[in-house]
């Protein structure tokens, strides 16, 4: 199968997607999100047994691409839901996936970037990784990552993260259980590696349905939540704050908001 803003590899029965537009800190465009879910398919399917996630270049990813994500403000409140659904079903792929998932976080990882780096089962990160749901900050909201956010680190926590807006650290991350373990950068894959091969030692089977279980504990009102935060992740994008959120980012100036 042939990509072009991801690369994947598949050594023995470690699979690695390398997130690639590294031009772009690896912005999540519309075809990034599309090949990830290829390449989980493909995963899915394989004799793979564990899963790496990383980026290419100096950061793990951004978050949405913004100039794409800029295209959708002027579509009706259906479009927008259908499409929330679709962005839910991706975030909601990766957490679900049946095998074992590693982030191995080796720059910034915003907004969306660190859905997908908290949303996998272990997170490894270098020292110098940051992370943020910067979301308010540009008149977006974090719906999709925040439904699960809330039950990895709890209400408080994630109100703080969530409405602040704020960058925190590696080291940060890492005390409130975001990231499993900080490595060195010239030993994070290798790192990812050797805790691939450990879970490898384990039974296939046993880890997917272990997997299940720790997910199941939760799946009924995560799907509640989720439904909820679809809505409004379509709802918020009509406003005139997201409109001149996304507009004045990319004009790199300070926004103007009018609350509606």
């Amino acid at each position: 199968m042939h990509f072009h803003a991801i690369q994947l590899e598949c050594d023995s029965a470690i699979g690695t997607i390398t997130l690639n537009r590294p031009e772009k800190r690896n912005a999540l465009s519309f075809e990034l999100l599309d090949e990830l879910i290829r390449a989980l398919d493909e995963l899915e399917s394989s004799d793979t047994q564990v899963v790496i996630l990383t980026g290419a270049g100096q950061a793990f990813s951004s978050g949405m691409d913004l100039e794409e994500l800029k295209t959708l403000t002027g579509r009706s409140h259906a479009d927008n839901l259908e499409d929330s659904k679709r962005m839910a079903g991706i975030f909601r792929r990766l957490y679900d996936f049946p095998k074992p998932t590693i982030a191995a976080v080796n720059g910034a990882a915003i907004a969306g970037g660190t859905g997908l780096a908290t949303l996998c089962d272990f997170t490894l990160a270098v020292p110098e990784a940051k992370f943020g749901y910067t979301e308010v900050r540009i008149g977006f909201l974090p719906a999709i990552v925040s439904s699960i956010l809330v039950w990895q680190v709890g209400h408080k926590i994630a109100r703080d993260l969530l409405l602040s807006g704020r960058i925190f650290d590696a080291r940060e991350a890492h005390r409130l259980g975001l990231v499993s373990e900080i490595a060195a950068p010239d030993e994070l894959i290798d790192r990812a590696r050797e805790l691939a091969a450990r879970l490898i030692e384990n039974s296939p089977s046993s880890l997917r349905l272990t997997k299940k279980l720790v997910n199941g504990f939760i799946s009924r009102h995560l799907n509640e939540q989720m439904e909820q935060a679809i809505e409004e992740n379509a709802r918020i994008r009509q406003t005139a704050d997201f409109r001149e959120g996304v507009t004045a980012f990319l004009e790199k100036r300070k926004p103007r908001w009018s609350g509606r």
